[in-house]
């Protein structure tokens, strides 16, 4: 269903094991970057009501996401640190298009943030067969099938608006860039590191 060239190195899941309190952090400062990008996609399209519908929908998901794992931290006696840089979330963002028509530039915005879902997807069932602690394997699960909703959801909405932009060649072309980015992630106990 999603797509993804290249798996989540497997070294991945033995960084995270060793370093939960790092991955949750990351992880609640993912979810609320993702609360923040779908705020921005209203603020820039406030004309296309179906989208800023279920964008707020999104915004307030991730928020409570942030505040569920939030929970998970301090609940394990840790504290959210400070928030962390996702380079590869930089790197996705390089390959959106800055110039074109307003609606290539939706279609990216929209692939774009349907490329980070699906590789959260792919990496929160990593998460459900790899991590030792039974609440935060099914905790993982859940997260895993909002992802995949929002996955479909920001792909649906690219073919909505996409009029004349091809957004399943557009989609093609993001999974390959995607897949050339994700070769050299998998070395840090975070999100998407």
């Amino acid at each position: 269903m999603l797509g993804l060239q290249l798996p989540t190195d497997p070294r991945w899941a033995e960084l995270v094991r060793q370093d939960l309190p790092e991955l949750l952090t990351d992880h609640a400062w993912c979810e609320q970057k993702a609360a923040s990008n779908a705020i921005s996609m209203i603020v820039r399209h406030p004309e296309l009501g179906d989208l800023v519908t279920e964008l707020t929908r999104i915004a307030q998901e991730e928020l409570e996401h942030f505040r569920q794992v939030v929970e998970k931290i301090h609940a394990r006696g840790w504290a959210l640190g400070p928030e962390r840089k996702d380079n590869y979330v930089n790197e996705l963002m390089q390959f959106v298009r800055k110039d074109g028509s307003r609606e290539e530039r939706l279609v990216d915005r929209l692939l774009f943030s349907a490329m980070i879902e699906a590789r959260s997807c792919e990496r929160f069932k990593v998460l459900t067969e790899e991590v030792a602690d039974p609440e935060l394997r099914e905790f993982y699960r859940e997260l895993m099938i909002s992802e995949a909703g929002q996955y479909t959801t920001f792909i649906g909405f690219a073919r909505q608006f996409g009029g004349r932009v091809d957004v399943d060649a557009r989609w093609k072309e993001f999974l390959a860039y995607e897949a050339g980015v994700v070769a050299r992630y998998g070395t840090a106990p975070t999100m998407h590191g």
